[in-house]
């Protein structure tokens, strides 16, 4: 098997004495397994060390293979240049990864490099591998915005390139999990953070990928982790293959999740290809949300299907109730795909002659003409999420002391200059987070004054 072996390690600089000057006795558990970790990669003696950091090049449509014969970066930025690793490139490695990306239609190559040196988050764990073995050649890859299917078909083909070029490897996947463990961390607190650190440890450590790859967008982000993407990666190079699963610890002293997992490869289990499950799993989830769907998002997804298969505006249904086809309102439709925006367009007061029109007008607009996304393509439809907010009367306010995110959107209004944020969006904690994004969207500065209003929406899933 050309994957020997797996690890998933943290890259906290603080662990490297020359960066801590005594702090790094805090995470003295996190020290002794990354020693451990990377004494059985060592052991191995691998040709070949694929690593994945979510520190090295990264793009929201494409992952990037560092280029070029070698490398070299040390911990500067952190106070301790004296900590510096010089790596190899396997370049016939990231020539064929390459090539066979291109032949399966995934995102990925040499394109793009901004900079050349190694990143933090992967001199931390070449440091401490270069302590047991350094007779290996490097394939360093940066993570991206794409599905965790995407990803995970990545590491399928990362192994299948390591089979065909007949090399043993060892897979390192660096990544943080949460940073927002604690009031008094560098990030603050959020409930979520403890939540995906348990979820996402809990994973690793029983090698549940299924769950692994499952785990809501809307819960890492909120955690502010780092890592998932590049566990992902790690999964698909796993594939198909039996594994010794073991958390070897977790820690977060500073407000930040360090864990460190291991994962022995023992032989080939048919049973462990997850991306097949991972489909099923969306399909069923997708199906269930559909069926769920009211009349407000039903009008939605036809409008924007209609359009994209045929290019003409979709017939009102005549089941409508009566709320669509009496009232006018602004409305707003929303689409995500795989967790993630994926167009949203709207209108603040009506402008048609009933509801039923604005959401037809605005969902096509959504997967249209938001400057932010390229137009929803036909093989996209079936992934899509919708969502329609129907806005109410809006209404000055004095003072930021009268709003609420999670209650209220809000318009910031400068001249002709006009910002809106609906209400209850994910990562929107704060009236001051809130008035700023509006603010910004409206082109509108913080020096400049400006008015409020605030609405309230009815949300429909």
């Amino acid at each position: 098997m050309p994957i020997l072996a797996a690890f998933a390690v943290p890259h906290p600089p603080i662990i490297m004495p020359e960066v801590g000057r005594g702090e790094e006795k805090k995470i003295r558990a996190t020290t002794d397994a990354y020693r451990e970790s990377m004494c059985r990669a060592g052991a191995f003696r691998p040709d070949t060390v694929i690593l994945t950091s979510p520190h090295a090049e990264m793009y929201s449509d494409y992952f990037h293979i560092a280029p070029g014969a070698s490398a070299v970066g040390s911990l500067a930025r952190f106070g301790a240049g004296s900590v510096r690793v010089e790596a190899g490139y396997d370049g016939e490695f990231v020539r064929a990864l390459s090539d066979a990306a291109e032949d399966a239609g995934i995102p990925a190559g040499t394109l793009g490099e901004r900079d050349a040196a190694l990143d933090h988050a992967s001199v931390i764990p070449l440091r401490f591998l270069d302590e047991f073995y350094s007779g290996y050649k490097l394939v360093r890859i940066g993570l991206s915005g794409l599905s965790p299917a995407e990803h995970y078909r990545f590491g399928r083909l990362i192994a299948g390139t390591a089979e065909k070029l007949g090399r043993r490897a060892v897979f390192i996947a660096s990544g943080d999990l949460s940073h927002k463990l604690k009031p008094e961390g560098p990030y603050g607190f959020a409930r979520e953070g403890p939540e995906f650190d348990a979820a996402c440890t809990a994973a690793l450590g029983s090698g549940d990928f299924l769950s692994l790859l499952r785990i809501p967008e809307e819960l890492a982000d909120a955690a502010a982790e780092c890592g998932l993407r590049s566990f992902w990666i790690m999964a698909g190079a796993l594939d198909g293959l039996a594994v010794k699963s073991e958390l070897l610890s977790y820690e977060g002293p500073f407000g930040v999740g360090y864990g460190v997992a291991a994962f022995g490869v023992t032989g080939p289990d048919e049973g462990r290809r997850f991306l097949e499950k991972l489909t099923q799993a969306e399909d069923a989830e997708l199906a269930e949300k559909k069926a769920g769907e009211d009349a407000w998002v039903r009008l939605a997804r036809l409008s924007l299907e209609t359009w994209v298969k045929t290019g003409k505006r979709a017939a009102l249904p005549d089941d409508l109730p009566a709320e669509l086809t009496n009232t006018r309102a602004g409305a707003f439709v929303s689409l995500k795909k795989d967790g993630r925006l994926r167009g949203c367009i709207g209108t603040i007061g009506p402008t048609e002659s009933c509801l039923a029109r604005e959401i037809v007008q605005n969902a096509v607009s959504a997967g249209t003409r938001d400057p932010r996304f390229p137009p929803v393509r036909e093989d996209e439809l079936a992934k899509l999420v919708y969502s329609v907010d129907v806005l109410g009367e809006t209404e000055p306010v004095e003072s930021q002391d009268e709003l609420d995110p999670r209650r209220y959107g809000v318009i910031v209004s400068c001249g002709g200059r006009r910002g809106l944020l609906l209400p209850n969006l994910e990562g929107v904690d704060t009236v001051q987070q809130q008035v700023d994004i509006a603010r910004q969207k409206g082109g509108i500065s913080a020096h400049e004054k400006y008015a409020l209003e605030r609405f309230e929406v009815v949300r429909h899933h």
